[in-house]
């Protein structure tokens, strides 16, 4: 394995979904960005639910063995008016997490809002907003065929910029011990 310098990184964003996941990685190198590659994982032809979460817990552990991320940066749950969907994402997210936690990958957590706003200055743009500045920032033409590949991308991005402006206030874990202390209103 080469090694990275101290100024060079890897962010693995994933943005979870039970249907779609989609995932992007980027190299930070000082104050630059490029994109490795973006990509989804495709769940709806499974109609189990224990089989998705089963699912994104492999594809996830075979990206970071593949690419071998410095961290990753997740989309957290938004609050939605359906609970079981709400639910079932959240149970995504937390495989996600699961999967980097037990490969001792620190773990960051954006709000949607939160990401829109880090990548486009909008924290009410839509997906093809965002999938348009991710193109110019990262420089590639390709369209994804789904913009749920973008969406994860966005979400490495949001973090590399957080990371730059140094913003204390990012949500990290680094195993499943600090997950547990601090979410313990969270688990019960």
């Amino acid at each position: 394995m080469k090694l990275k310098s101290k100024t060079e990184r890897i962010i693995l964003g994933i943005d979870p979904g039970t249907s779609i996941m989609g995932y992007g990685l980027i190299k930070e190198s000082g104050n630059k960005i490029s994109l490795i590659t973006l990509g989804i994982i495709k769940l709806n032809h499974l109609s189990n639910h224990a089989l998705k979460l089963q699912s994104i817990f492999i594809k996830t552990t075979e990206i970071i063995n593949a690419y071998q991320p410095d961290c990753i940066a997740l989309e957290a749950p938004f609050f939605g008016k359906n609970v079981q969907s709400m639910l079932k994402l959240g149970r995504a997210q937390g495989v996600a997490m699961a999967a980097g936690l037990a490969l001792n990958i620190p773990i960051f957590e954006y709000a949607p809002r939160k990401i829109k706003q880090s990548v486009t200055g909008n924290g009410n743009a839509g997906k093809e907003q965002v999938s348009a500045m991710l193109k110019t920032l990262l420089k590639f033409d390709e369209s994804p065929q789904f913009l749920d590949a973008t969406d994860g991308l966005a979400v490495a991005v949001c973090h590399s910029f957080q990371n730059a402006k140094g913003d204390s206030n990012l949500q990290s874990y680094s195993g499943w011990s600090a997950f547990v202390k601090n979410n313990k209103d969270r688990i019960g």
